[in-house]
């Protein structure tokens, strides 16, 4: 089982809760979801998420998703993140974490 995470608002994932489906912005804007490999996840947080609050890390299982996924090179880092091609089935989402971002 690959596990991937994903970070959200948990307004955003109460409403993929009501819908059955997880659907970012950057699926419309970019054509994927951004997720991350673990290591990754901090990393994530201070980058993009600095002082937001009521967050939540989605832990993805891979083989539950009905979108394609892939790794792909993040360039400014240089880095490969997952990202998933597709809406996230909500019953993919094997486990939700209240995060805080780093300050």
């Amino acid at each position: 089982m690959a596990i991937i995470y994903h970070v959200t608002s948990m307004e955003e994932w109460n409403r993929a809760s009501e819908n059955g489906v997880y659907i970012a912005p950057s699926l419309e804007q970019e054509n994927f979801i951004h997720c991350s490999k673990a290591e990754q996840v901090q990393g994530v947080l201070s980058r993009y998420f600095k002082g937001k609050e009521d967050l939540v890390r989605l832990t993805i299982d891979t083989e539950r998703l009905t979108a394609p996924w892939q790794y792909d090179l993040a360039p400014s880092i240089n880095e490969e993140f997952p990202h998933v091609y597709g809406p996230i089935n909500t019953d993919a989402v094997v486990e939700i974490a209240a995060i805080s971002a780093v300050e």
